[in-house]
């Protein structure tokens, strides 16, 4: 798996304005999102981006839906293609200035996606109870097949592996062999804090 990070203010600073950290207006979401699918094509194969908010100060509800709803929506739709670019997203330096958009977007297209906030690999949107409670054990115990996974939570495996399968598609887990991990678990670590 590729890994790169994508500074958001740098992008924002290179294609609207040298001196701009404000992600507003769909247009400037659009350019900036461009720029992004840009980068991943050209590294092409099995890609985990890690999208940085740290340098943005202000994500308005159209940039987070440009951005973050409809790069999760290609990398979603594109799984079952197999010319596909294989992408995966981690969500870096979101604060309480960037989830009320993101939070919203996410919700209204029923999507999902991994953040690191104070440390920790966490979900934001919309997963239901039980999907997230198997994806926070597999954060917990770390890369595994299901049926260890599944014995851990005392569930049957083919729940497991069906949830986890279904966590894969929405690009919330990585899949490799019969071994599933959290965004972020997989190769070098993308960022501090997050595991490897």
């Amino acid at each position: 798996m590729i890994h790169h990070h994508i500074d958001l203010g740098s992008v924002l600073r290179g294609t609207v304005c040298s001196l701009y950290s404000n992600l507003v207006t769909r247009p400037t979401g659009a350019a900036v999102r461009t720029e992004i699918e840009r980068c991943i094509a050209e590294l092409g194969g099995r890609t985990m981006t890690v999208i940085d908010f740290s340098q943005v100060t202000l994500l308005d509800f159209s940039c987070a839906d440009e951005i973050v709803a409809k790069l999760m929506l290609a990398a979603c739709a594109d799984s079952a293609s197999p010319s596909a670019v294989d992408g995966y997203f981690l969500f870096l330096g979101l604060g309480d200035r960037h989830l009320d958009a993101v939070e919203a977007v996410l919700e209204r297209h029923r999507l999902g996606i991994v953040a690191v906030i104070d440390g920790t690999a966490v979900l934001i949107g919309d997963v239901d109870a039980p999907s997230r409670a198997v994806w926070e054990a597999l954060r917990d115990a770390g890369p595994c097949d299901a049926c260890a996974l599944a014995s851990a939570l005392h569930a049957s495996a083919d729940e497991v592996t069906e949830a986890l399968d279904a966590l894969a598609r929405r690009r919330l887990v990585v899949h490799v062999g019969a071994t599933y991990a959290v965004i972020g678990a997989f190769g070098p670590s993308p960022a501090p804090g997050v595991a490897a």
